[in-house]
């Protein structure tokens, strides 16, 4: 493989490693593992909302658990896995840490690439939005939404801002500069087009005037450090960088109350 540099000074070997998580985080796979069981023991004792149907394809589904409090505030939150892998079945555990705190959550799916474009993957995020609100109304629930989403979530939350149910944006470890992404080897099933970039890259977007905090912990690859604190800059936003967190690690403080990205939420 060419030492050449193709972006940031980087060769395409040191791109590639510099956006793979999986390779970079020994016990990544374990603790998906683990969320997945954790899940499907939440999912077992809440059956009443879930693969709610927001579009035709088999992924445009959504789930909503409840904490039992009337009129709860609702948080959204949108999966990872570079828009081409995992599911939400795997993260619905996430949502204990914010019902312990008076929020009822949805979990939002979609199509994985490469059946999906990420045009197409945006596009299914707004519709899934637009169900949740219309459900949520349906039985006189509040139908804005703290939305967030981790790592390709985080960029799909950052995307979303514009959409009239969501009320506060806080994406987990995400990615604003599609560029890099389209140069690595991420792009072989994702499929953006050169001239698709800009379109789907927040840093490139005007954002709305909604509070946008971006959250990243301080053991993630210096690439994803990079990725919110740039954006950060560009739009100025507020920041939320947690000590001792890598890319995975970062969502035990969502799924625990006393987490700081529960916290967080709680204070939005």
């Amino acid at each position: 493989m060419s030492n050449q540099a193709i972006w940031g000074g980087m060769s395409q070997a040191e791109l590639d490693a510099a956006y793979n998580n999986m390779a970079a985080f020994s016990d990544s796979a374990t603790r998906l593992a683990e969320w997945t069981i954790r899940s499907a023991a939440l999912r077992a004792q809440q059956t009443g909302e879930l693969d709610l149907p927001y579009g035709p394809l088999p992924k445009n589904r959504f789930d909503v658990f409840r904490c039992g409090r009337q009129a709860a505030p609702l948080v959204v939150f949108i999966h990872g896995g570079w828009w081409q892998r995992n599911s939400k079945e795997v993260f619905s555990c996430l949502a204990s840490g914010p019902m312990a705190l008076g929020f009822d959550v949805a979990m939002l799916g979609y199509t994985l690439a490469p059946e999906a474009t990420l045009p197409q993957i945006v596009a299914e995020i707004s519709a899934g939005l637009d169900a949740v609100a219309a459900h949520q109304l349906t039985i006189g629930r509040p139908t804005q939404c703290i939305l967030t989403g981790w790592s390709a979530g985080g960029h799909l939350t950052a995307m979303a801002m514009d959409h009239p149910a969501v009320r506060v944006g806080v994406p987990i470890s995400g990615v604003f500069d599609l560029e890099p992404i389209r140069l690595s080897y991420i792009n072989d099933k994702l499929g953006l087009a050169a001239s698709e970039v800009e379109a789907v890259s927040p840093i490139h977007r005007a954002m709305p005037d909604k509070p946008l905090t971006l959250v990243y912990g301080c053991r993630e690859l210096p690439e994803l450090q990079r990725q919110s604190a740039d954006f950060a800059a560009a739009k100025q936003l507020d920041v939320l960088a947690l000590e001792g967190h890598d890319h995975f690690s970062i969502l035990e403080e969502i799924a625990a109350p006393e987490g700081a990205i529960a916290r967080l939420l709680a204070g939005a």
